[in-house]
């Protein structure tokens, strides 16, 4: 327990609502006040995953924003004493073209389709990745928001487009923008000025009108209309930009400074990094893979992707339509007693595309001289366990790397987001890496998007002390 003055001092005693969109899974959560203290339950869950949609891959916005509406009726029985701000985060690249009348002209592409090929190669013979890495600080990934915008060429190519996180704030009534720790993650933002790079923008023949504008994390952009601001809980409703980007809300929501620690944000993708002053742009950080983001209130997130539980879902996912069910937690249970078949490249480009993935797991073994694992009931542990391994032998890369870059030491890794439940991961990443790990909480952007919201309400720009301040106090209480 906390005393009364380590508490937050809250503004009013309203409850507010945070909304994380999930690759896998989108929530809704409420914060309310009982004598002073926070306290923050989860109202809704959302299944989520892209779909094929003819050739494309895409996802299904129609039934996430029916699934938040559902949500959000949820949170407002709830909090009778009414929601004072709502405010969003999610996966960053990913973007909403709007029609004439504000609303989605189509269910948008996920980054992982594979329309991004040709445009990457062409993008590539324009604009060289070490010299796109140099102005943005962003890694030239074939899933950013650049090559996704040149693949565009269809009559919509105009229209205005908007970023997942924040269309769902334009859709609840919030104006258009381009939250800043978000718009980092397109490729796009010059890392001098902040701001777009106009002249990025004319070099790759994208169109910089239908561009939202940026704006900081922690900004006010208006109050909830529509059916839901009916609701009495939803009268006077401010809707706020938090750190958009998941992993900018969930380092947010590490209550500790993080000068000697490294992060791995572990869910969908796992982040693997930490925070900087300043971006790190040399040649030798582009070749590691690593990228600099915009972190909620000054510096950058400097991290490297590496690919998460993609996997093991993608597994389950063929298993479970073939009969062959596993809940995770028994799948990492009878994993921690199997031993590895080998260690694969968990970046391999097959191992980031959609479908078969025991067999692209099976192909990038025999790849590497090893034995294919029989894909047959029994041996699901066994493609786990390579899978697990395989990821903490990828942290240890990435975090030598890291250190490299740095030219420093680390002292430990801040493991956080649904991984941190992983007891086997961590205790791999640990014993691969030789350093101590320390789990944070599995709701990790929940907790950062609060913070920012009530960091944000005190009327003051952003402030990372206030901002780590008012996560502890979540962290502590909650």
């Amino acid at each position: 327990m906390t005393s009364d003055g380590d508490r937050i001092q809250q503004p009013e005693t309203r409850a507010r609502v945070a909304i994380d969109l999930g690759a896998e899974s989108c929530r809704v959560s409420l914060l309310r006040w009982h004598e002073g203290a926070p306290n923050i339950s989860l109202v809704h869950r959302i299944s989520n995953g892209p779909m094929h949609e003819g050739a494309s891959l895409r996802w299904p916005l129609t039934a996430i924003l029916a699934g938040l509406e559902e949500g959000l009726r949820k949170a407002a029985e709830g909090a009778p004493e009414g929601i004072a701000s709502v405010a969003v985060d999610g996966w960053a690249v990913d973007y909403v073209r709007l029609g004439a009348d504000g609303k989605s002209l189509a269910e948008p592409f996920c980054y992982r389709d594979e329309r991004t090929v040709a445009t990457k190669e062409r993008a590539d013979a324009i604009a060289p990745p070490g010299m796109l890495f140099g102005r943005t600080g962003a890694q030239p990934l074939r899933l950013n928001t650049l090559y996704q915008l040149m693949a565009d060429r269809d009559m919509d190519a105009r229209a205005p487009w908007v970023c997942l996180p924040e269309y769902i704030l334009h859709w609840l009534g919030g104006r258009r923008v381009a939250e800043y720790t978000n718009a980092t993650h397109t490729g796009l933002v010059d890392l001098k000025t902040g701001d777009w790079a106009r002249d990025l923008f004319a070099l790759l023949d994208i169109p910089i009108e239908p561009a939202p504008p940026i704006v900081p994390a922690g900004s006010m952009l208006g109050r909830m209309t529509g059916p839901l601001a009916e609701l009495a809980a939803f009268r006077n409703t401010e809707l706020i930009a938090p750190a958009c980007h998941d992993t900018a809300s969930a380092i947010a929501g590490i209550p500790a400074r993080l000068d000697s620690t490294a992060y791995i944000c572990s869910g969908t993708w796992s982040l693997v990094g930490t925070l900087v002053r300043s971006p790190i742009t040399r040649p030798e950080a582009m070749h590691a893979r690593y990228t600099n983001q915009g972190a909620a209130a000054g510096g950058f997130c400097f991290h490297t992707n590496v690919n998460g539980m993609w996997t093991v879902k993608q597994c389950m996912d063929t298993w479970a339509a073939e009969g062959r069910s596993w809940s995770i937690e028994d799948l990492i249970q009878t994993a921690a007693a199997c031993k590895a078949e080998g260690l694969i490249d968990v970046d391999a480009e097959p191992l980031l595309l959609d479908g078969n993935m025991p067999e692209r797991i099976n192909h990038e073994l025999t790849r590497r001289g090893l034995t294919a694992i029989p894909d047959v009931a029994g041996n699901e542990p066994v493609f786990a366990r390579v899978i697990f391994e395989s990821l903490a032998s990828g942290y240890a890369g990435a975090l030598k790397n890291l250190e490299q870059m740095l030219n420093r030491k680390l002292e430990r890794i801040h493991v956080l987001g649904g991984g941190s439940r992983n007891k086997l991961l961590t205790e791999l990443t640990a014993q691969y890496t030789g350093l101590p790990v320390e789990t944070g909480q599995p709701e990790s952007s929940t907790i950062g998007n609060f913070a920012v919201q009530l960091a944000a309400c005190e009327g003051q720009p952003l402030n990372a002390d206030a901002v780590r301040s008012r996560a502890a106090s979540l962290c502590r209480e909650c």
